[in-house]
């Protein structure tokens, strides 16, 4: 059965990074929302901003990778129930174990300096300043969720915490 392992947290705390590292070690199809919703806004139709179009297209190419058995690491903000709820219902649809997981970055000094560092390698890409990443829209997990906070620990530490999450719930079924 595969792992439909779905990314949360802000933007700028390390999301991607470990996303990577993970959908390597496992290995997986690594999908990120942001290089869809980019996509769709240098398209013909000029889709910006994006709303949920990139979300349900994300979640369409991830059911399909998972329906043929292939693990599915969806790097996303995941903000809200809605875009939560999706993931819960490609899991569910594929017949896929669904692992959550919220990245936090608890030390906002680190995290300012992350999000006003970075550079992206997406085309069409915009990255959000730090006041647009304060003010962004973020509802508590109120289901189960492996929270990690990349500020205390590494990308390898995390990724190796997620393989033994994932682990377990092979184990457990």
């Amino acid at each position: 059965m595969p792992f439909l392992i779905a990314f949360s947290g802000l933007p700028g705390v390390g999301k991607s990074t470990i996303a990577k590292d993970l959908s390597e070690r496992l290995p997986a199809f690594l999908l990120r929302v942001d290089a869809v919703e980019a996509a769709l806004k240098r398209s013909v139709l000029h889709i910006h901003p994006a709303e949920d179009a990139g979300y349900l297209a994300l979640a369409a190419i991830a059911a399909g990778n998972l329906e043929l058995g292939h693990n599915v690491v969806a790097d996303t903000v995941n903000p809200v129930a809605e875009s939560r709820q999706l993931w819960r219902e490609t899991a569910q649809s594929t017949g896929a174990t669904l692992l959550n997981v919220e990245i936090v970055c608890s030390d906002e000094r680190e995290h300012r300096k992350r999000v006003e560092s970075r550079e992206t390698e997406i085309d069409g890409l915009t990255l959000p300043r730090w006041p647009e990443v304060r003010s962004h829209e973020f509802e508590p997990w109120t289901e189960p969720c492996l929270q990690l906070d990349s500020s205390s620990l590494s990308v390898g530490q995390s990724v190796d915490t997620i393989t033994k999450a994932l682990t377990a719930l092979r184990q457990n079924g």
